[in-house]
Parts: structure tokens; sequence; C-alpha cells
């Protein structure tokens, strides 16, 4: 059972869904006067995503990228983009949703990216943020939790690929990563 391998339950699915609904307003505030392009980062940004969305309220397009830093516990730093936006970003707001702002590495290079592809703007939604691992500048301008530096996993935070599923963030055992 993946709830033998959870320490601890550090934001609930309830939790989640407040912010979410909370996030949701300030978005569709910041952006009524636009049609933002969502920039969903695969793969675990897909549960928060589709939470968020629910909660906002103007006309939005979605979109897709998959990019990877990680391996195991540790990002890499070495940042690679596997599957890239299908349509022209030029002249737009993008904002791009991300389950976690870690050493911020990975996103550092997204908005680089998104800009040379001629985004008016680029801002970050970001389900967590660990400020305690950054190791470049940059800030989520939308935040749903700040945690400690805890290896954390559910609501599409993984590791190897599992707990994705799991309708809460929860702390992995050490045991089951060391």
């Amino acid at each position: 059972m993946l709830m033998d391998d959870v320490k601890e339950v550090l934001i609930s699915q309830d939790e989640i869904t407040q912010r979410c609904k909370e996030l949701g307003e300030e978005i569709s505030r910041d952006y009524k006067d636009t049609v933002p392009i969502i920039v969903g980062l695969l793969k675990g940004s897909v549960p928060f995503m589709a939470e968020l969305i629910k909660y906002i309220t103007i006309d939005v397009e979605l979109e897709f990228m998959a990019v990877s830093s990680y391996s195991g516990t540790e990002s890499m730093g070495d940042v690679r983009i596997l599957k890239d936006l299908d349509r022209s970003i030029k002249d737009r707001d993008v904002l791009v949703v991300e389950d976690i702002v870690d050493t911020g590495n990975t996103l550092l290079k997204v908005k680089d990216l998104l800009y040379s592809k001629g985004a008016s703007s680029v801002e970050v939604v970001s389900l967590l943020d660990k400020p305690s691992r950054r190791t470049v500048e940059i800030e989520a301008k939308y935040v749903g939790f700040t945690i400690p530096n805890e290896f954390v996993i559910g609501f599409g935070l993984d590791f190897n690929q599992k707990y994705r599923n799991l309708p809460f963030v929860g702390i992995l055992k050490e045991e089951c990563y060391r």
C-alpha cells in the first residue's frame, strides 16, 4: 500500500482544494484583461493544474511541456526539454504551472526558453515552494504552500514515478529512498 511509505501527511486534500480556490481567484483577477496560456510542466503539475483551473473564472488556453532535471531524490541541474510547446506563444502572457520550486534550475531554464520564444510575460504558479533548496534566484508569483526541506510525494509529486496519485502531499519515509 502506498500509505505505508508515508511518514506524515504534510498538506491535506482539503487544504489543497481551498488553496487552489484562492489561487484561482487571484489569477482570475490578475489576468482579467487577457487570455493567458497556462503551461503545465509534465508530469508533476497535472493534479495541481487540474484542480487549479476549476477555480479560474476567465478564458485560458492550456499547453504542456515536459522537462526533466531529477534522478531519484536529487535535482541534477541539467534541465532537458523532453516535450516542447505545440504552438507559438509570441506576444502572449504565459503562466507556468509547476508542482514544486526546489533548486529553481528547471524554472529558470523554462522561463528563459519561453521568453526566447517571444512570450510577453512569464509568471509561475507552484503548488509547493522549498526555498531552503534554492540554488538560483527565482520565485513563483503564486505559491500554494511553503514547505520545509523534506522529500515530499503525492498530488503529482513522485519518487521514481510512484506516489503521484496520492490525494495529499506527504513526507516519504527515509527508508524508501536511502
